[in-house]
């Protein structure tokens, strides 16, 4: 049994949620609060597998409570956010969030997302991957450690770039290559990394884990 809190500070989003989940059989939501503090403080006090957080809640906004949370507990947190949220999902991102969906999705793919990120994924929306990825990460700091992956200089290179959203002709006018040596070492690095498209080595950049789109 997966057990779940949700935090939101509108009582009909959580209701409604916490209904839709407890219909599943490996879903229990144990508890719904209304703001950040109560969510860290119910999640210091009882073990919780997964935490489905707003961004914007009174007391204390979700990204805060996410690193709290992460830092002194073994809860996994998603972030349900809006289109107008980009500039706190990048800092969710860092303080450990494990996946970003947007309020607004059909309940199947928020349970998906919740077996997921269960079982050591990290989820991201795609619609919310693009819209972020189009404020400039390159302009951002990253946290990563890149050599516990073992890669070369290039390789690097190659994952710097994919994460800050270039195209292929962007990194090879960068790395001063050609663009046919771009997309073979992009398919050497997603072989050695046992990834399956480039989204997935912008997401290990930012996370440091093999995560997924939604």
């Amino acid at each position: 049994m997966i057990t779940v809190l949700l935090a939101d500070d509108n009582s009909f989003i959580t209701g409604g949620m916490e209904i839709i989940l407890n219909m599943e059989a490996d879903i229990e939501v144990v508890a719904t609060v209304k703001n950040g503090q109560e969510a860290v403080d119910f999640c210091l006090e009882h073990p919780i597998d997964v935490a489905l957080f707003d961004i914007r809640m009174p007391e204390m906004d979700g990204v805060l409570a996410t690193k709290l949370v992460t830092e002194q507990t073994k809860t996994k947190v998603i972030m349900l956010t809006t289109f107008d949220d980009d500039a706190y999902i990048f800092e969710a991102i860092q303080d450990g969030a494990k996946g970003y969906l947007l309020k607004n999705n059909d309940p199947k793919e928020i349970i998906q997302a919740i077996r997921s990120v269960f079982k050591g994924k990290s989820i991201i929306q795609d619609e919310i991957w693009n819209k972020i990825r189009e404020t400039g990460f390159q302009s951002k700091p990253q946290h990563t450690d890149l050599d516990q992956f073992d890669l070369t200089p290039r390789e690097k290179d190659i994952l710097v770039a994919v994460a800050s959203g270039y195209s292929n002709r962007k990194i090879a006018e960068h790395l001063y290559i050609s663009e046919g040596t771009v997309a073979n070492n992009i398919s050497a690095l997603l072989s050695k990394l046992e990834l399956e498209h480039r989204t997935q080595l912008a997401i290990l950049y930012f996370t440091g884990e093999k995560g997924g789109m939604l």
